[in-house]
Formats: structure tokens, sequence, C-alpha cells
């Protein structure tokens, strides 16, 4: 792991983790603003339709993802989850666009901004593969190897079955002259 991605991650993660644990100890500030939310997505989602527990949820996979990914474990898959989190937690915690107060609203877009930002940070993070080839790439080599094995296959067989059939006609040839 490179220099840069062993400070970069933690210092992303920071606020996933202390966040998180926020959600976790203290889930009734954020229930009341995801209750509007939780009454929509919750059947469509499968999910109980209990604010409190669904911000404990959050908090758990921002806790959970967040260590993960400042150590550098599975980080391509903890910054999906953490990206996952941070979509609700934006819309919930930072709604600029019902603040009234022209200086709250400011704060508010600031504050959604920066989310923004930091989701674009987890996507990148998603899609870094370290300089390692990534799993398409992989998949895509493997096929063109059997591709390419099995058209060495086919051909090998077509010689051989050609040479086959030239000792069998000279088999039969020899055997034609044998009894002549």
């Amino acid at each position: 792991m490179s220099l840069i991605r062993r400070v970069a991650r933690p210092m992303l993660a920071a606020m996933f983790v202390v966040g998180g644990l926020d959600q976790l100890r203290h889930p009734a500030k954020q229930a009341p603003k995801l209750a509007p939310l939780a009454e929509q997505a919750a059947p469509a989602l499968h999910l109980p339709n209990d604010p409190e527990l669904l911000v404990r949820a959050n908090g758990a996979v921002m806790v959970g993802g967040g260590a993960l990914f400042a150590m550098g474990r599975l980080p391509r898959i903890t910054s999906v989850l953490l990206a996952g989190t941070l979509l609700p937690t934006t819309y919930v915690g930072h709604p600029f666009w019902e603040e009234k107060d022209p200086a709250r609203r400011a704060q508010q877009r600031t504050a959604f901004l920066k989310n923004l930002g930091i989701l674009g940070g987890l996507l990148l993070a998603a899609v870094d593969t370290e300089g390692r080839p990534g799993i398409a790439y992989r998949v895509h080599l493997a096929t063109e190897r059997a591709g390419r094995t099995a058209k060495t296959t086919r051909r090998e067989a077509r010689h051989a079955a050609r040479a086959a059939k030239r000792e069998a006609r000279l088999a039969a040839h020899s055997a034609h002259d044998a009894l002549t």
C-alpha cells in the first residue's frame, strides 16, 4: 500500500467512525429527521419502520466500514458501504432546500456539498485497484487465454486427424500391396 493510501484512508474514514459512534450512542437525535424517509423507504426496502433502529444500523455500518477502510481491509467494498451510508445521512441531515433562513441555508448547503465531495472520494476509492489489475481485466485476460487455448487445441486436433488419415491410407496401401 502506498504512503498516500496509508494516510488518506484513515483521514477519509475518521468522519465515518466518529459520526457512526454518535449515531450508535444517540440515535434519538437523528430519528425524527429520518422518520419521514423511513416511512416511505422502509416498506419498499423490506426494512423495519423504526427510525432509531435504522439510525443505529447506519451508525454500525459507518463504524465497521470506517474502521476496515482506515486499516486498508477490503477498501473497495467498504468504500461502497460507506457511500451507501453517506447518501441517507446527507439527504436527511442537510436538506438545504427546505431552509428559509439564508444563513442556515448556506450552512446546510456547504455541509451538503462537503458530503458530496466525500462521496466523490469514496467513489474513487471504490474503483482504485492500487495498481493491480481489477477483476474485469483479469476475467478478460482469462477469457482471451481460454480462447487461444481452444483455438490451438482445435488446430492441433485437425492436424492430428489429418495425420491419422494419412497413416490409415498408407497402412491400407501397404496392406493392399502386401496382398497383391
